[in-house]
């Protein structure tokens, strides 16, 4: 029973790292010579910031997993990370050469990650994390700020299946959304149901359950990563625990994101 536990693990970790590679190349895609300085809607972010914040991340994401108790004594001493420093730091580099730094980068990872042992936990800037969640968060991180560069590059990206697991941390960061915020967890549960693009669908919570999410995959996802606001997207949300959970969930780590306006999107 054990054997069949642990393999399941690593064949979850080698779709996840084949669906990591492939949200990748799709964001590399658009990194245009001319796009570099061109504002995102993050405030003050521009496209070079939006991918020095991924390359510098993955860059700790190898040290937590080569030297998990070196990293462990780098976060402790750095009192944290404040994610717009970095940026500033880097902003003198060339766009061409934040591209190469981000896919050298993204490359050594993925290599990392294929080696890695399925079943250890990985230190990072908050609890450690389960090696599938870690590399759920690093797909999330990539298709959230991809689309941060999408919408200031003004182009359209379609979205794929790999979508059910921005939307899978999008439901596991429930409480995370309320502790951050410092609010009490509500114990009533939320059902969420969704179609990905495919027309397949996509649940999660108990059936039966007072409070339902129900929408496109897309739509869920961008609200949970705080990428259109809730008013501008198609999502059915039923019970007071749903909407008030719709309206702060945050997929991310780090402080409550500020999101983005109502109607910033037309």
């Amino acid at each position: 029973m054990r054997f069949c536990t642990l393999s399941r693990v690593a064949v979850a970790m080698d779709v996840m790292i084949s669906d990591l590679r492939g949200e990748t190349a799709d964001l590399e895609r658009f990194l245009e010579p001319g796009g570099w300085d061109v504002p995102t809607p993050a405030e003050g972010w521009t496209v070079r910031d939006q991918i020095t914040h991924l390359a510098w991340f993955d860059d700790a994401a190898v040290r937590a997993l080569t030297e998990p108790e070196a990293f462990r004594e780098e976060v402790r001493t750095t009192r944290g990370v404040d994610p717009d420093a970095l940026v500033r730091q880097r902003r003198s580099m060339p766009g061409q050469e934040v591209g190469a730094w981000f896919h050298d980068a993204r490359h050594r990872l993925t290599e990392v990650l294929a080696t890695a042992d399925p079943k250890v936990r990985v230190p990072w800037y908050g609890p450690d994390m389960g090696m599938v969640s870690f590399v759920t968060a690093r797909l999330m991180e990539t298709w959230a700020h991809g689309q941060d560069v999408v919408d200031g590059l003004g182009a359209v990206r379609e979205p794929t299946a790999r979508l059910r697991h921005v939307a899978d941390i999008g439901v596991r960061a429930r409480p995370w959304s309320y502790t951050v915020r410092g609010r009490p967890v509500p114990e009533a549960p939320v059902r969420v149901e969704l179609t990905l693009p495919d027309g397949s669908p996509w649940a999660a919570g108990p059936e039966g359950a007072a409070d339902v999410v129900r929408g496109a995959a897309l739509d869920f996802c961008l609200v949970v990563t705080q990428r259109r606001h809730p008013a501008d997207v198609s999502l059915a949300v039923s019970g007071p625990v749903a909407r008030e959970w719709i309206s702060i969930a945050q997929a991310f780590a780090g402080p409550p994101g500020t999101g983005r306006r109502p109607g910033q999107f037309g």
